[in-house]
């Protein structure tokens, strides 16, 4: 297999929704093909065992049924705690590229889908009960009876209907119609109209998720649309006509036309008009990807709109129906990459750069980006300090990771990574320039992943950065290799690709961030402090690891032949272990608690994200205000202030000069 190493470091991807109009082209022999590759290049699991069988018989059955709505107890028994027997039994039948066990499971699904469909026709003239909250639903098991079935259907309904009422936009009816829509299409990804070879089809599907969720948290299997949609969330990019959509029953309404996209550019569309056909193809009742896709495609090509707009208002209010051209185009998510704004302070201001994902493509990268903003502010203003946030950022691609933090440090090891086969490679800066070597905060949270905690805790070990934020990072110390490389993303596998785990990686202390994350030096708390979120509650975790440090780096995995030579280029400019922060550190932590504990706003926003069931969408109601960044700056503001002015003020003119 010519196996394409695309080296990514994220998180999670959440797609759109998960329906697709048509499975994964597999077979049984594709599908044991596709799992032995996948064992072949994990870090850890070589072989299926009876174990990984037992994890993958629950993702199965949670694949089949996320929400415990269709499937009943005694249904499901026998996966539940699976027997020795039958744990082996399922191991011979996949050496020899059998399935036939997790078909007849997904029958039972089919079956439990007519009668979920019987249950909802019944409880639509049921009276709704008062009392249902969405605690009832955290931690479900198994409905043990029809009857159970029935009531959870009947609470989950009564939560909608409250949902429903909150909501200002849309009629209650069609906000139902909407969910109502969204689990046909669920339920129509696994039905695949009664045919039986599609129904194998995305049976097998299932099975490699299944299988491999089974071996780490962050090894995955994706259908070929998901491969689609991964990419673009990598590349924050794709050819179409930039526009954001939303379902609307009879047709997409356009919510957004995106800078510089054409729907915006060509100046024949606005927001709120409606796409009721694609190529004359009508797209009432059709799901969203599907519809997205009928609108997408290869730049420079057209593809025809037919638009319903409505004119006026009140009894004057009229509809427009007409058909428009559109010509495909490359659109940049650029609002999903990088954001940037200057803070005046003193006679100075200090730089705020929110990085969302460490991305590239042909253009644009993620330490370019932003070595550009931050050359810009230093042409035109006096530079104080820097403050670096990746809360939130998920990962992304991991040599711009080593780029980024590259920007801040001169020549060194940014990152090593582990093999399966305990082999160490370093990836290292070699710019002895640096952006920026002032006043540096790295602002995380505990959605702050991978990449993003190398940059921030590679910092943190080089005493270059002050960390603020929740406690802890995520804790994903793992990379993986994906299937597809970044400009194949038109010859996606119609079997699906994947990506695996194959190593864990270091930063410059020897220190993984897997599973325990990256500690702050100053706890700021934020909307995700409290919430169990991270590596340590994912299903299956990998575990912590440390390899020896590499602050003097010999270039030990440099093969000999080249080592000499790149020695010579390389121990110039080599950055060293620093303590910039330590003198103050004590100081400024206490002033930033006693900031936090003197602030009535600060305080009734903890107590709010300490309650069981909080509102996380409406935290900004705490006087509009992102109190953990406001916070942040108080904490680079003290740190100007008690360093001195004289130090700061030399600070960038070294870092202009070259380092």
């Amino acid at each position: 297999m010519n196996f394409k190493r695309l080296i990514f470091s994220g998180l999670i991807i959440v797609f759109l929704v998960q329906a697709e109009a048509k499975p994964p082209e597999l077979t049984p022999h594709t599908t044991y093909t596709k799992a032995e590759e996948i064992f072949k290049n994990h870090v850890t699991f070589k072989e299926l065992t009876p174990e990984i069988t037992a994890r993958a018989l629950k993702n199965f059955q949670e694949e089949l049924d996320p929400t415990k709505t269709y499937l009943l107890a005694s249904e499901v028994a026998s996966w539940e705690e699976a027997n020795t027997e039958l744990l082996e039994a399922l191991v011979s039948d996949y050496k020899k590229g059998n399935f036939e066990q997790y078909d007849e499971k997904y029958q039972v699904m089919i079956e439990a889908i007519k009668r979920r469909n019987r249950l909802e026709k019944k409880i639509a003239n049921l009276q709704i009960p008062k009392d249902a909250k969405a605690s009832d639903f955290k931690e479900l098991k198994w409905a043990k009876d029809e009857k159970e079935l029935e009531e959870r259907l009947l609470r989950l309904r009564a939560l909608q209907i409250e949902t429903a009422d909150q909501l200002e936009i849309d009629s209650k009816e069609q906000f139902m119609q909407r969910l109502a829509k969204r689990r046909a299409s669920r339920e129509d990804e696994i039905l695949q109209g009664g045919k039986k070879t599609y129904q194998k089809q995305q049976m097998l599907a299932y099975f490699l998720k299944s299988f491999s969720g089974a071996l780490d948290s962050h090894t995955a299997y994706f259908t070929p649309q998901e491969a689609n949609q991964f990419m673009i969330q990598v590349q924050q990019r794709l050819f179409g006509i930039g526009a954001q959509l939303r379902d609307d029953l009879t047709g997409f309404t356009l919510v957004r036309l995106l800078e510089g996209g054409p729907a915006l550019r060509d100046g024949h569309l606005k927001a709120n008009d409606k796409i009721i056909a694609v190529n004359h193809e009508p797209v009432a009742g059709m799901d969203i990807i599907e519809a997205v896709d009928l609108i997408r495609g290869p730049k420079g090509t057209a593809v025809g709109l037919t638009i319903v707009r409505e004119i006026g208002e009140g009894s004057d209010k009229k509809i427009e129906k007409f058909d428009v051209e559109v010509i495909r185009d490359e659109i940049v998510l650029k609002e999903s990459r990088l954001e940037t704004e200057k803070v005046p302070y003193g006679n100075g201001v200090i730089a705020y750069i929110r990085l969302f994902s460490f991305y590239q493509d042909p253009k644009d990268s993620a330490a370019s980006d932003i070595k550009a903003a931050l050359d810009e502010i230093k042409e035109k203003e006096r530079l104080m300090g820097v403050i670096l946030d990746l809360r939130g950022n998920v990962g992304g691609l991991l040599p711009q990771g080593v780029a980024v933090a590259g920007l801040f440090i001169k020549k060194g090891v940014v990152v090593s990574i582990k093999d399966s086969a305990g082999n160490i490679q370093h990836l290292r800066n070699f710019d002895g320039s640096v952006t920026w070597d002032g006043p540096l905060i790295v602002l995380t949270n505990k959605g702050s992943a991978s990449a993003a905690e190398i940059v921030a805790q590679t910092l943190q070990d080089y005493g270059r950065a002050l960390l603020v934020g929740d406690p802890y990072t995520w804790g994903k110390g793992s990379y993986q290799v994906f299937t597809l490389e970044s400009g194949n993303v038109n010859k996606v596998n119609p079997q699906g690709e994947y990506k695996v785990t194959r190593g864990l990686y270091y930063t410059v202390s020897g220190k993984s961030p897997q599973l325990t994350g990256t500690k702050v030096d100053i706890e700021i708390p934020g909307g995700l402090t409290e919430l169990e979120i991270g590596e340590s509650y994912a299903k299956f975790p990998l575990e912590n690891d440390e390899i020896a440090p590499n602050f003097i780096d010999n270039l030990a995995d440099i093969h000999p032949f080249h080592r000499g030579k790149m020695m010579r280029l390389y121990k110039k400019d080599q950055q060293e272990k620093v303590d910039l922060y330590a003198p103050y550190l004590d100081t400024l932590s206490k002033n930033s608690k006693l900031r936090i504990e003197q602030n009535k706003n600060y305080q009734s926003f903890l107590k709010e994200i300490k309650k069981e069931e909080f509102d996380l969408e409406n935290m900004e109601r705490y006087g509009q205000n992102d109190l953990q960044l406001e916070e942040s700056v108080n904490v680079m503001k003290d740190l100007i202030l008690i360093a001195g002015q004289e130090t700061i003020h030399e600070m960038p003119m070294r870092a202009a000069a070259g380092g």
